[in-house]
């Protein structure tokens, strides 16, 4: 659920877009085709919605997002802007999923849902108080709070999306689940002091509560958690001394066409979605020869993290129920914070505001939202040589792209890494405040305890990266990489011998595969119709981080329903439909859709346009160190040029500035003496 208080504004702060710099040398896509939606262009598909009678005083927007272009449209055709929107009649209960042309300003398709079949569409932002409000009049719900001598006015309920379970009185309709805590003022952390052993069921769409589960009073925990308290932070320290982070002549990269970024060798459109988030598109590589021939080189046509998934392990009458669909159920990308310089980002930041549509079809801009800037990133490449003398250093820096989000309890920042040498990085941050439950009395085999009473339930954070593939612009293959110990023997005499082994996944139920951290298993993405000066296919290998993918029992609603989890890599053939490993609508679906449907037709996935799905994420057994507020925890993956680049592709990085190798205090001597402080030149 987002957080209700997520900070967003109306409008953009000219003060904080982006600059548009001159000097870039790319545009964003064809005639504009991924630029992100403007204000403008947001009210003017709501006013279309109006006219044609599909948005009425009852009807809401679940989701409006930008469609991408056609993959290659014909030559003459000029960038169309297509919108999808998801809608729910609030008065009949029905949903639509249409697609707006907002260039030829035309309603395109309209499409009625069943829900009962398909899925409910996203929770939607003004159904979070909902849940409150409807319990607060329940006369079951009265009599649980106060049979555990609790004020209702001072019960929170958090609004969570119902799973499937196949009760008759929920197909077809809204359902959320409704957990409660208790907030004793204004300020106090409600989740320190759950409301144990109650749940209630309830349906938002005829406003009734359908079940209330009270399995009897438990102690709420009595301790706050309030993490600003003095009681709690004493005095702040004050040994930091400050950090400045200063570009004097502005950032290395530019931003032209409102999110076209040009940096160093990088080019790329940056998007942003309701659902996904940060979307990146055309990520490309100039490639620099030595003779000074400049090749612009397609790596991904696409980049997003396309569903997020929180199962929960407790298993418990209370909570057995509990996985969230952070992307398809919240749509993380609508729970976007705006982001605070010194706070969020530090440096020489530039801003993006993106703009979305709230539940009224209204443009509503997330001012701040995405934050790009430079990191210095350590060494990139060093030696010392013996023979001919050169102590040579180059420092790396990485291009950062991020946005964070507070789903409830949680907040989790994405960020996108684009490094010097060719190398994608993506990073999960996982912070906030974790889901509480009251500690039953000895050793619960399902969950911490944080503090005196207090529990929290053993879960799991699952990201799905949707990496749409282009090496050079063409087609595609898969080839696992595993490391292979050979026996000591004949040919392996001292037994020091060991080599790599190479299978190529030709079919999409060949690459239904999982990580092995003892073999080291890749997976290496080529196009084998272009090759480097060695002759081999050019290629990129993803190397996962070897994590616990989905825990839940294969028989599972979630694991029918996060089937994507269950595996670290899928790879399907290139299709515009095929766009979330979930399926379009994943709120009460009951499983199946998405990638098990879609390699149930075993298409060949050798020499295709690829899509790779990598599963990844963290186990979560929340730690005492984890209370009240939770340090960041990271989960993410590496793509590395692997034969893509006929060499090193950072030869040109130029040395250090000695100016950047000393503090003040310490560059006296070197003064002195002429000495290169930072030992990046030959030696004498």
């Amino acid at each position: 659920m987002c957080s209700p208080a997520s900070p967003t504004t109306v409008a953009t702060d000219p003060g904080v877009a982006a600059p548009a710099p001159s000097g870039s040398r790319g545009s964003s896509g064809a005639d504009g085709a991924y630029r992100l939606p403007t204000t403008e262009e947001v009210a003017s598909v709501r006013d279309l919605l109006h006219r044609e009678g599909h948005l009425t005083e009852s009807h809401r927007v679940a989701y409006l997002g930008l469609l991408d272009p056609p993959r290659r449209p014909a030559a003459d055709d000029p960038a169309v802007r297509r919108f999808r929107i998801f809608l729910v009649d609030t008065a009949e209960g029905t949903a639509a999923d249409l697609v707006v042309d907002a260039t030829a300003a035309r309603v395109e398709s309209v499409t009625a849902l069943d829900t009962a079949e398909t899925g409910e569409l996203p929770v939607m932002e003004q159904e979070f108080a909902v849940v409150e409000e409807i319990l607060a009049g329940d006369p079951e719900w009265q009599k649980a709070i106060a049979q555990r001598g609790l004020e209702l006015d001072k019960v929170r309920v958090a609004p969570l999306s119902a799973g499937f379970y196949d009760y008759p009185e929920e197909r077809g309709t809204r359902i959320l689940r409704g957990l409660a805590f208790y907030q004793e003022h204004e300020t106090d952390s409600a989740w320190a002091h759950p409301i144990d052993g109650l749940v209630a069921y309830v349906d938002v769409a005829h406003r009734r509560v359908t079940r209330v589960l009270d399995s009897g009073a438990v102690p709420v925990p009595a301790e706050h958690g309030n993490y600003t308290d003095p009681s709690l932070t004493g005095a702040p320290r004050t040994t930091q001394r400050p950090i400045s982070i200063t570009q004097p002549e502005g950032p290395s990269f530019t931003v032209t066409d409102g999110n076209h970024v040009e940096w160093e060798r990088w080019s790329l459109d940056v998007g942003f979605d309701m659902r996904e988030g940060l979307v990146l598109h055309n990520i490309s590589f100039d490639d620099k020869a030595p003779d000074g021939g400049v090749r612009r080189r397609r790596i991904l046509n696409r980049a997003s993290i396309a569903e997020m998934v929180v199962p929960y392990g407790d298993p418990s009458p209370v909570r057995n129920w509990q996985n969230y669909f952070d992307t398809g159920e919240y749509l993380i990308g609508s729970c976007a914070n705006s982001l605070e310089l010194g706070c969020d980002c530090l440096g020489e930041i530039t801003y993006l505001s993106p703009v979305i549509a709230d539940n009224f079809g209204n443009p509503r801009t997330i001012r701040n939202g995405i934050c790009m800037h430079e990191e210095d990133w350590s060494i990139l490449a060093k030696h010392s040589d013996l023979w001919s003398g050169i102590d040579y250093t180059r420092r790396n820096r990485r291009l950062v792209i991020s946005f964070f989000t507070t789903v409830g309890n949680y907040d989790y920042g994405f960020y996108w890494y684009l490094y010097l040498d060719g190398t994608i990085e993506f990073e999960a941050k996982a912070t906030g405040v974790v889901f509480t439950s009251a500690q039953p009395a000895g050793d619960y085999p399902y969950s911490s305890e944080l503090a005196p009473g207090l529990g929290a339930p053993f879960h799991q954070h699952l990201f799905g990266a949707r990496l749409d593939f282009a090496l050079d612009g063409g087609p595609g293959r898969v080839v696992e990489e595993e490391a292979v110990r050979v026996p000591m023997g004949e040919g392996n005499p001292l037994g020091n011998a060991f080599t790599r082994q190479h299978t190529v996944l030709r079919r999409e139920s060949e690459a239904v595969r999982d990580t092995s951290m003892e073999t080291g298993r890749a997976w290496l993405v080529q196009n084998p119709e272009s090759t480097n000066r060695l002759g081999a296919p050019v290629g990129y290998k993803l190397h996962p981080e070897g994590n616990p993918t989905l825990l839940a029992d294969p028989g599972s609603s979630v694991a029918r329903r996060a089937a994507f989890a269950a595996h670290s890599l899928w790879v399907t053939p290139h299709d515009e439909s095929q766009k979330y490993p979930t399926g379009d609508f994943v709120n009460q679906h009951p499983g199946g859709a998405g990638l098990p449907e879609w390699v149930a037709a075993d298409r060949s996935i050798d020499g295709e346009d690829l899509v790779l799905w990598h599963t990844f994420g963290l186990t979560h057994f929340p730690r005492v160190e984890d209370w009240p507020i939770m340090p960041v925890d990271t989960a993410g993956f590496r793509l590395r040029p692997e034969g893509f680049f006929d060499r090193s592709p950072v030869l040109d990085v130029p040395a250090p500035a000695q100016a950047h190798c000393a503090s003040d205090a310490a560059a006296g001597p070197a003064e002195e003496t002429g000495a290169d402080q930072c030992g990046c030149g030959p030696r004498e």
